[in-house]
């Protein structure tokens, strides 16, 4: 028992740097930025440059129970047993797509990519929902080799197992509309947002960007196993997985069969080209760093680069207004990843008047909590842009948020937050279904006594 009670511990500490943003909560929610820092130094981890969002799976938050004081271990085991059952669906194995690696589609250090499958049932086995992992972008050649020896950048690092819930649960009560479906999640492993495809592989970085490649080779492998027979299909994610969704979106659609209803859900994932604090835009300049290192280009969609540069191609709202297919956003209009990379990045904040602000809005300033509400009169002035269609679907809330579709807590139970009386996941299944039109844009913060904390990149 002794022996087994060490092993599990292990493994669960060898998870513990925090490295990017997965399922629920934030580790800055238990940290100062300071800490934060640190934690970057300590696993070099990248997913912007001040990278401010830093977030746990559920082991993970286990982890950080179990580093407490060992007089408070036991009360706080259980408390994590607790958190650990919450998972709604078994632990689903991943699925290493071994034959990908002879076209060369591979995570960032080489090895093949994976993905979490569970298989339909009853009126949903004709019925897909893929959804792509989340966890922010590396830009640079640095930034990528410190991402690359993680989960982020090999599949040999991925736990082997995960649990679903949220939009990928498999409770009928919990999630009525998609519960029986096939059901993916896509590991995220080459840091930009399945876009990148660099033939040239450096003998020293040994790096590999082929995220396009690997989003077609897990899909390529979905399709044989039955998804080209789909009569109903959606292609999801949360976060950097989010963006993802609207930019294969289109191409999605055109790989199913022309009878099946295919639709696209984001969330998360609507980055806005914003204007950041001192007046510039450093997310621009971000954005086009990860186009140029990942080779990015040639795989955003035509539509977009063919009118405008490629690295204003990954900003959401110039690519939606030639989507074809229909696109649902879940947003905050307050994203708390947004909120502290896109509009108080702390490059461009100095002197650090923002750090308290950033970790909680009800510690900001009158003039600070106003550059907040203008940074939402942004975010929905860019989506009412990007998504004209009347095939649109709107679900944008006013809570300090990111990434609210993967949990159990969020996306439809009794105290999941509403918008307009209506609850995430009843808005998703009412718009993919066509029951009713879906355009519920949340009051301005703080007037949503519903909100549920949540910041995560699942």
């Amino acid at each position: 028992m002794k022996s087994s009670k060490h092993k599990s511990k292990s493994k669960i500490q060898a998870r513990k740097g925090c490295f990017a943003a997965t399922e629920s909560a934030t580790c800055l929610e238990f940290q100062e930025e300071v800490d934060a820092d640190s934690q970057r130094k300590s696993t070099g981890r990248q997913q912007f440059p001040d990278d401010d969002v830093m977030a746990a799976t559920t082991p993970n938050k286990a982890v950080q129970c179990m580093a407490g004081s060992r007089l408070g271990q036991w009360p706080c085991l259980v408390v994590c047993i607790l958190i650990l059952l919450k998972a709604e669906g078994a632990s689903i194995p991943i699925t290493i797509v071994e034959t990908a690696v002879s076209s060369g589609a591979v995570c960032l250090d080489g090895s093949p990519p994976g993905y979490h499958f569970e298989k339909g049932s009853g009126s949903g086995i004709d019925n897909w929902l893929v959804h792509m992992e989340g966890g922010g972008w590396c830009e640079s050649v640095e930034s990528c080799v410190s991402r690359r020896d993680t989960f982020r950048g090999s599949s040999s690092k991925m736990e082997k197992t995960m649990g679903f819930s949220g939009i990928l649960g498999s409770k009928q009560a919990a999630n009525p509309d998609f519960y029986n479906w096939n059901r993916i999640k896509v590991r995220y492993c080459d840091g930009s947002s399945f876009t990148g495809d660099v033939e040239a592989v450096d003998p020293e970085t040994k790096l590999y960007f082929r995220g396009e490649r690997v989003w077609q080779a897990v899909i390529d492998e979905l399709l044989a196993k039955g998804m080209k027979n789909a009569r109903n299909a959606i292609l999801s994610g949360c976060s950097a997985g989010g963006l993802a969704a609207i930019l294969h979106c289109d191409r999605f659609q055109s790989l199913l069969p022309a009878t099946a209803r295919v639709k696209c859900v984001s969330d998360a994932g609507y980055f806005i080209h914003g204007t950041d604090i001192s007046g510039g835009s450093r997310i621009e300049s971000f954005f086009g760093q990860v186009v140029k290192t990942h080779g990015s280009a040639k795989n955003l969609p035509a539509s977009c680069t063919s009118k405008m540069n490629p690295e204003l191609c990954f900003f959401p709202q110039y690519v939606a207004q030639t989507m074809r297919t229909p696109l649902f956003i879940i947003n905050s209009a307050y994203d708390s990843w947004q909120i502290k990379n896109i509009l108080a990045p702390t490059a461009v904040d100095s002197k650090k008047e923002w750090k308290d602000c950033k970790l909680d809005l009800k510690k900001c300033s009158a003039s600070q909590l106003q550059t907040v509400q203008d940074y939402r009169t942004q975010f929905l002035k860019a989506v009412n842009t990007g998504l004209s269609s009347s095939t649109r679907g709107l679900w944008i809330d006013s809570c300090y948020a990111h990434c609210q579709s993967g949990s159990v807590s969020t996306w439809l139970n009794d105290k999941s937050p509403e918008v307009g009386d209506t609850k995430m996941g009843k808005a998703v299944g009412d718009w993919f279904y066509d029951r009713s039109a879906v355009e519920k844009i949340d009051c301005p913060y703080p007037c949503n006594p519903t909100c549920v904390s949540v910041d995560s990149e699942s």
